[in-house]
């Protein structure tokens, strides 16, 4: 950008200012170099004409005193050049240093603003899952299926959990489940043939079990499930009790099985950066343990763990060895859910 340009454009950019210091920083060491190139020649020419003077006797005598003023003259400027080049060079290098702070403080904040942005975004989506999987364990079709079983309360409770699913689009399937743990009922029965398979062995399932009363609910990691073509879920799960109060018995357990993927994807790849940023930014949310749970790129999603050197801070931003700018903002959670200890991370390079 010539400068002509940089003073018409209507916004000036820290990246320009620090494009000129360093243009000004490469101009103005080139025209040092080439003042002690030249300072370099005249005391040549004048160590020749030193030379000649002095086998030329008494008469080049005059010549003498002028070459030897042309040396004294090629000296003071070559003191000048050392000046020049150890102030002037010197400033606009504490130049550059400053404005590159000031460059990457500028897209540190920007990048946190949009970590922040993104697990945000995704708490308060999850926090719309905590109120689903409890209210509907209140549903009497649910209810009456776990206190009174039998084959036509199951098939009323799965089409009940069909009705939840065809007016909530972000779930793959809902299970009822038995003290036991078998699934007696599910929304998308024609879709996920689970009706009596056995999810004990389920995180989510445990941890439902040992839940004080129908206010609490549980939910695990992210993980593929087999039980649903392989798909990664977000599986919240509640206590179904009896009567639908949250202080009646426990008779089964309720869970909701979030379709991750594309509801993931659609936040990290919705993250506003230029198409020039999009080429070297990854948009990240990862887990407690640090494990990509989303990636804008598609990359390393539940495979790869990204260690963030927080420094014991919730959010921040900080440059990487190979020159990357991390951002990352810890979970803030939304009204009354706390989110999982997840951040949202930026990850752009230079």
């Amino acid at each position: 950008m010539s400068v002509e340009t940089a003073i018409k454009a209507d916004v000036v950019s820290i990246d320009d200012i620090l494009s000129h210091t360093v243009q000004t920083r490469s101009v103005t060491d080139a025209k040092i170099a080439r003042i002690r190139a030249v300072t370099g020649r005249l005391r040549m020419l004048a160590l020749n004409a030193m030379i000649e003077a002095t086998q030329a006797g008494s008469n080049g005598r005059g010549f003498a005193v002028v070459a030897n003023e042309v040396r004294g003259i090629s000296t003071e400027v070559e003191a000048l050049s050392g000046d020049l080049a150890k102030e002037l060079v010197g400033e606009i290098a504490l130049l550059e240093t400053m404005t590159r702070r000031m460059a990457t403080e500028a897209r540190g904040s920007r990048l946190l603003d949009l970590a922040l942005n993104a697990i945000e975004l995704i708490d308060r989506n999850l926090y719309e899952r905590t109120c689903d999987v409890r209210w509907w364990a209140t549903d009497s079709a649910v209810v009456d299926c776990l206190s009174a079983p039998s084959e036509a309360a199951e098939a009323f409770a799965s089409s009940r959990l069909g009705v939840i699913l065809d007016a909530y689009t972000v779930y793959l399937d809902i299970w009822l489940c038995d003290l036991n743990g078998r699934v007696v009922a599910n929304g998308r029965p024609g879709r996920y043939s689970v009706a009596g398979r056995s999810v004990a062995d389920r995180p989510w399932f445990a941890a439902a079990q040992r839940l004080r009363d129908g206010n609490e609910y549980t939910v695990a990691d992210i993980a593929t499930e087999s039980s649903l073509a392989g798909a990664q879920v977000a599986t919240y799960a509640t206590g179904v009790r009896a009567g639908g109060q949250a202080d009646g018995k426990l008779l089964g357990i309720l869970a909701v099985h979030f379709d991750w993927e594309p509801q993931a994807r659609t936040i990290v790849e919705g993250v506003r950066l230029s198409d020039d940023e999009k080429k070297k930014t990854r948009v990240l949310l990862t887990d407690r343990s640090g494990r990509i749970i989303a990636a804008s790129d598609g990359q390393g999603i539940l495979r790869e763990t990204l260690r963030l050197d927080t420094g014991g801070k919730a959010f921040g931003f900080y440059p990487t060895p190979q020159g990357d700018l991390i951002a990352f903002h810890h979970t803030p959670g939304y009204e009354t859910y706390r989110g999982l200890g997840w951040h949202g991370v930026i990850v752009q390079k230079p």
